[in-house]
C-alpha cells in the first residue's frame, strides 16, 4: 500500500489582533482529505503509542519482574513503575513549551514528535536487554520520557487545528485510539509472552513508525518568527506555574483527572497479578484473559467513545457527560470485589469502556476548553498531563501499602479505585467556563 501524500502546509490564519495566529485552524475549515489525515493520524498515533504502553506495562513488565524475583515482584514493580512516572512528571510540561517555541523546517511539534517517538523505540527495544531490577527501572525511566516526548506535541496538535465546536469529536479519534491500543497491545503481549525480545522489538518499532509517520502524513506549520517573545530562563520556568485562583477551572479540571487516573491506573497497572494472584490463573491463562477482557473493553470503549464524543459536541455540554462517565467506571470497578471471578472480570471490563470511552472523549474537550492561552497549548496541556503522570508516581505506592495491610487482597485496589473515580466525577461542577 502506498503513503498517503502528504498535505501541504496550511497558511496561518489572521489573528483577531491582525497578526499571525499560532496555529489554531477549524476542523471545518480543513479540506476533506487533510481533515481525515488528520483524524486517521490521531487515531494511529495514539493506537501505537498506547499498544506500547499497554503491552509493556501490563503484561511484559511484570512477566519480567517476576522472572527476576518472584517473592518481590509485586514490590519490584511498584519500584520501577513509581520511579518512571515520577521521572515524566515535567517531561510533556517541558517538551511542550519548548515546542511552542520551534521554529524549524519541520515546524514546531514534528521536531520533537519525531524525537520522542524514535528514541522512545529504541530504548524500549534495548530493555530486552536488562536483567536486573535496577536496569529495567532506569531504560524504562528513560523510554517512559521519550515516550511522553512523542505524546505531548502529537496532543497539542488538537488544540493547534481544532477549534471548540469539534474537539470532542477531535479527541474521540485519540480515545477510539487509546482503546484499540491497549487492546491488542495486551493480545499482542499475551501471545508473545514467551519470548521477551520479540515482545519489546515489536513495540519499539510500532512507536518509531507512529511518529514517522505522524509527521510524514501530517505536515507541520511554523508560526512567523515575529510570535516568539524573547528567551528568558526566569519567565520559562515561571510559566510552568498556572495559578489556580486565575484559572480556577484549570485548576478543577486538573484535580478530577488526577483523581480518574489515581483510581483507574491500579487496576490497570496490578491486573497480570489480580488475574494469577485474585483470580488464581497461570500466567500463560492470565496473559490470554488479560486480552480477552481488552477486547471486551475495547468493543464498549469505541461505543463510548464515539457516541458520547459526538453528542457532547451536538449539544455543546461536556461536564454531564464527564460526571456519567465517572460514575460508569466507578460502578464496574466494584464488580470483581463481589464476584472474583474471571465472567465478573469481563462484565467489569464492558462497563469500565463504556465509561472510560465517554469520559476520553469528553475530557480531553474540556481540558482544551479551560486552557489559560491557546499560544501555549502545548506547555498547558502538557501541564495538565502532570495530572496523570503524579498518580502513576505513586499508585503503586499505594497499591503496595494496600496490600500489605490487607494481607495481598487485591479487593482492596479496586474499592480504592471506585472511591478515587468518585470524587473524580465530583471535581468536574465547579468548572465555570465549560456547560
Amino acid at each position: 500500500m502506498s503513503e498517503p501524500t502528504p498535505a501541504p502546509p496550511a497558511a496561518p490564519l489572521p489573528s483577531p489582533a491582525g497578526g499571525v495566529a499560532t496555529g489554531l485552524t477549524n476542523l471545518a475549515q480543513l479540506p476533506t482529505g487533510a481533515r481525515a489525515r488528520l483524524m486517521g493520524s490521531l487515531l494511529g498515533g495514539y493506537l501505537f503509542l498506547f499498544a506500547t504502553y499497554a503491552g509493556v506495562i501490563a503484561i511484559i513488565l511484570p512477566q519480567q519482574v517476576s522472572l527476576i524475583d518472584p517473592a518481590r515482584k509485586v514490590e519490584n514493580l511498584a519500584i520501577i513503575t513509581s520511579a518512571s512516572a515520577a521521572a515524566t512528571l515535567f517531561a510533556q510540561p517541558i517538551v511542550g513549551a519548548l515546542s511552542d517555541r520551534t521554529r524549524s523546517r519541520l515546524g514546531r511539534r514534528s521536531p520533537w514528535i519525531l524525537f520522542g517517538g524514535i528514541g522512545g523505540g529504541i530504548v524500549t527495544i534495548a530493555m530486552q536487554f536488562s536483567h536486573t531490577v535496577f536496569w529495567i527501572a532506569l531504560l524504562w525511566v528513560v523510554a517512559q520520557v521519550l515516550l511522553n516526548a512523542f505524546q505531548g506535541p502529537v496532543s497539542a496538535t488538537i488544540a493547534d487545528r481544532v477549534d471548540e465546536k469539534g474537539r470532542a469529536t477531535a479527541s474521540a479519534f485519540t480515545g477510539v485510539g487509546t482503546a484499540l491500543g491497549a487492546t491488542l497491545g495486551v493480545i499482542v503481549a499475551g501471545h508473545v509472552l514467551a519470548n521477551l525480545g520479540i515482545a519489546y522489538s515489536l513495540f519499539g518499532v510500532l512507536v518509531i513508525v507512529a511518529s514517522v509517520l505522524f509527521v510524514l502524513i501530517n505536515p507541520d506549520r511554523t508560526a512567523a518568527p515575529a510570535d516568539i517573545a524573547p528567551f528568558r530562563w526566569g519567565a520559562f520556568f515561571k510559566g510552568f506555574w498556572v495559578s489556580p485562583r486565575k484559572h480556577p477551572d484549570y485548576a478543577w479540571a486538573f484535580g478530577g483527572r488526577f483523581f480518574m487516573v489515581l483510581g483507574t491506573q491500579g487496576v490497570s497497572n496490578y491486573q497480570f497479578y489480580i488475574l494469577t494472584d485474585y483470580l488464581h490463573l497461570s500466567p500463560l491463562k492470565a496473559g490470554s484473559i488479560a486480552g480477552i477482557l481488552s477486547i471486551c473493553s475495547l468493543i464498549t470503549t469505541v461505543v463510548g467513545t464515539l457516541v458520547f464524543g459526538r453528542i457532547s459536541d451536538l449539544l455543546r455540554r461536556r461536564k454531564v457527560f464527564v460526571f456519567f462517565a465517572s460514575v460508569v467506571v466507578a460502578f464496574g470497578v466494584l464488580i470483581p470485589v463481589a464476584f472474583p471471578v474471571v465472567p465478573a472480570m469481563i462484565a467489569s471490563s464492558l462497563i469500565m469502556g463504556i465509561g472510560s470511552g465517554a469520559y476520553t472523549a469528553v475530557d480531553f474537550a474540556v481540558m482544551v476548553d479551560v486552557l489559560p492561552s491557546q499560544g501555549d497549548a502545548g506547555k498547558d496541556l502538557g501541564v495538565l498531563n502532570v495530572a496523570s503522570n503524579v498518580p502513576q508516581a505513586i499508585v503503586g505506592v499505594v497499591a503496595a501499602a494496600l496490600l500489605g495491610i490487607f494481607g495481598g487482597n487485591y479487593a482492596s485496589i479496586f474499592v480504592f479505585a471506585a472511591v478515587s473515580v468518585v470524587v473524580s466525577s465530583l471535581l468536574i461542577f465547579p468548572i465555570k467556563s465549560v456547560r
